[in-house]
């Protein structure tokens, strides 16, 4: 039978740092039957073979906390919920807070489970001066106390092998000191942590001054109200460009393993409907958004990276002023910020939220943020406005997430004002000691993303990909005049001006595949559509890749590739994904993206409700349909004015 084993701590203890170490991608987020909050459990294989099943509870302060992470860690350890009381508990302390830390060790070991507890950060520690005596820390607590670093590894194979004996044989807290009987934050639980900790470790020398210093001038920089603000937009600014930069490397390479995949398959398939559904339909529609799939990987990495360092606690900290000023509460930070993954876990996690007005203004703002899935959209559209210029690039891609941001903000503070009138809430938060981010971490963040961009992503691109390869191909026309008439200069010519006949061929191919794109299902649909999105710029191809984009949006770079026929470059060689989307044509020749058409579908795809789950879980959140039918209305509108006003004024 595995072990299963109940993940405790404080918030930026480095719990989730710890978690991820001891179970890598083998993990899983879920809810416990009727409860509000999401936990991740992961499966963790020791040296003696022994599997444990990891439950990574959300950080709190308090286990008797009004709050819905309280209530679902206390339910959990009392074994309400789920398949009874965990065998062992796991609480993480942080070594460079250990006074308020122990104050929670001390109400979790109150309950009585098999405990283990792990000082985590102990290398940060010691290279402050503070040292930790863990015989002293054991005898003191009555369970083991190993110290560790989760983001190096240091002493977590010890702990595990203490883990595995005290859940095994059960073995519950016998603390040597009594434990006080009040929660955290009284005046007894604080006298009992510093008698502790007096005992267990010894204090740093006075020469941490200087260090303290330092954090303090970062502090006062990177908190300011207006400075703070404007080092998280340089910051953010300088990593989307090194995105643009780095990316393109990895970029190429799934570029070329899907033309080769598409070369190989082309060859083994004799030319018919097949072959054309299978290279351009399937790897084509495929490849055109799972390129842009290292700039997520990327994006996510060096976001783990300034998490891990403590850096985004003081953007939180700078921007929480700003979004009391347009009437967000301060809980809302984190449900947004989650909302740049994805806007599904950012709505559910405002439950957190106490004030129901606060909360549902919070989800009615949470779509503007921009989630990954728009990432390619922005990519695309980025590298069309600023071809060859990483760092321009980078800058728009700022942009995007500052204008859906600051759409937010503006529509919170409408909503405020009119139809939920109500006070906000300041935001309590701690602030993380400065340190060296860890990049197996990082890197388990990033890689895990990326799995779930094309777990979710992966079947409706596919889906997409085959119905608009149908309806892009079907019905067939017949050959066009025009057509008939270029061959038959064609064959003309061959016999003295052979390249000249090969032009010619080529202008027949590309004039007849516009009239079977015009003349098939998409085509006559983008037709009668088109007048809707002419306004912003828009032929009939855009007009359809951005209907399916209400699906999903990543697969507006699919329609494209699949809507313009592309697969082959002026020449009519094969061409790469990307070369192949921005040398597409419109049915009169020109360009399929010009400049005042790429901005005006940037601002909408920013500002736009495009992603139909959300409306659904918004839905479910609010118990009504009349809150996602007035979203998606008032999202829509504000993105075709945005996207109208923005071609007018570049034409």
């Amino acid at each position: 039978m595995t072990l299963r084993v109940a993940l405790l701590g404080n918030p930026n203890t480095g719990k989730s740092t710890l978690f991820n170490r001891l179970c890598g991608l083998r993990s899983k987020t879920a809810n416990f039957p009727g409860s509000t909050v999401s936990h991740n459990v992961g499966r963790c294989v020791t040296r003696s073979g022994e599997a444990l099943d990891i439950i990574d509870l959300p950080g709190i302060y308090s286990l008797r906390l009004e709050l819905p992470e309280s209530r679902l860690c206390a339910d959990c350890l009392d074994g309400r919920i789920a398949d009874g009381r965990p065998d062992a508990t796991l609480i993480v302390l942080d070594a460079n807070n250990l006074p308020r830390n122990l104050q929670f060790a001390a109400s979790a070991l109150r309950r009585g489970l098999p405990s283990v507890i792990a000082i985590n950060m102990a290398d940060l520690a010691q290279r402050r001066g503070l040292i930790i005596d863990e015989v002293a820390a054991t005898e003191s607590l009555g369970v083991p106390v190993i110290a560790i670093s989760a983001r190096t590894g240091q002493g977590v194979d010890r702990l595990l092998d203490h883990l595995t004996k005290t859940a095994t044989r059960a073995q519950i807290p016998h603390p040597a000191i009594a434990l006080p009987t009040s929660e955290p934050g009284s005046t007894a639980s604080a006298v009992w942590a510093a008698e502790t900790f007096a005992r267990i470790a010894a204090h740093p020398p006075p020469s941490d001054a200087v260090e303290m210093t330092i954090h303090d001038r970062l502090d006062a920089a990177f908190t300011h109200p207006l400075l703070g603000i404007l080092c998280f937009a340089l910051m953010m600014s300088l990593l989307f460009a090194s995105i643009y930069w780095l990316a393109q490397f990895p970029m190429e390479g799934v570029d070329g393993i899907f033309g080769w995949v598409g070369a190989i398959i082309a060859h083994g398939l004799p030319p018919g409907p097949l072959q054309d559904l299978v290279v351009h339909g399937v790897v084509g529609g495929v490849a055109a958004t799972v390129i842009f799939l290292p700039q997520i990987v990327l994006l996510f990495f060096l976001l783990a990276l300034l998490e891990d360092s403590g850096y985004l606690a003081r953007a939180a900290f700078a921007v929480d002023r700003t979004m009391r000023r347009f009437g967000l509460p301060g809980q809302a930070f984190m449900p947004l910020l989650s909302s740049h993954a994805c806007a599904l876990p950012g709505i559910m996690a405002t439950r957190l939220i106490p004030d129901p007005r606060d909360r549902l203004a919070t989800i009615l703002v949470a779509p503007f943020m921009s989630c990954s899935a728009r990432v390619p959209v922005y990519a695309l559209l980025t590298s069309m406005l600023f071809a060859g210029r990483p760092l321009a690039a980078g800058l728009a891609f700022t942009a995007c997430y500052l204008l859906g941001a600051l759409a937010g903000l503006g529509t919170a503070a409408v909503l405020r004002r009119t139809i939920l009138k109500g006070p906000t809430l300041p935001m309590m938060l701690e602030l993380p000691d400065y340190r060296l981010p860890s990049i197996r971490t990082a890197l388990t963040i990033a890689v895990d993303r990326g799995f779930l961009f094309l777990k979710n992503a992966g079947s409706v691109i596919l889906s997409i990909a085959i119905v608009m390869w149908w309806l892009s191909a079907y019905p067939k026309s017949p050959l066009a005049p025009e057509v008939v008439a270029l061959e038959l200069r064609a064959a003309d010519l061959e016999s003295t001006d052979f390249a000249a006949a090969q032009q010619l061929r080529h202008d027949a191919i590309r004039l007849d595949e516009r009239n079977q794109q015009s003349g098939s299902f998409a085509g006559q649909l983008g037709r009668t559509l088109e007048p809707l999105f002419a306004p912003m710029g828009l032929d009939r191809q855009l007009t359809v890749a951005v209907l399916t984009s209400f699906l999903a949006r990543e697969v507006f770079t699919t329609t494209v590739f699949v809507m313009a026929g592309a697969g082959t470059d002026a020449e009519g060689t094969e061409a790469g994904t990307l070369a192949a989307i921005r040398s597409a044509k419109r049915d009169d020749g020109q360009p399929l993206f010009t400049p005042p058409t790429s901005a005006a579908l940037l601002v909408f795809f920013v500002l736009a409700m495009q992603c139909l789950p959300t409306l659904v879980v918004v839905a479910k959140e609010t118990g009504s349909w009349r809150w996602p039918l007035l979203q998606f209305v008032y999202m829509t509108a504000l993105a075709y004015g945005a996207a109208f006003l923005v071609y007018r004024l570049m034409t």
